[in-house]
């Protein structure tokens, strides 16, 4: 278990604890939104990709990256 997560904010700091966890908040989820849409994208582009069979050993690579991307934007 993490000392920080137990340890009280002192009053005078809690403007800017609070101010700080609502901006990691954000970040965190705008980095979600943004690894969604890349692992999307990447996806359509293998699949893509992969439909001319010349490409396929570039494309199949490819859409499993996307993949793994939309699987880390979702958990």
């Amino acid at each position: 278990m993490n000392d920080s997560t137990n340890s009280r904010v002192p009053i005078l700091l809690w403007p800017f604890y609070a101010i700080w966890r609502l901006l990691t908040f954000i970040l965190e989820l705008i980095g979600r939104l943004l690894c969604g849409l890349l692992g999307t994208g990447l996806m359509v582009a293998g699949v893509a990709i992969t439909l001319s069979v010349i490409g396929a050993p570039l494309g199949i690579p490819l859409a499993s990256l996307g993949f793994l991307l939309l699987v880390r934007a979702i958990f």
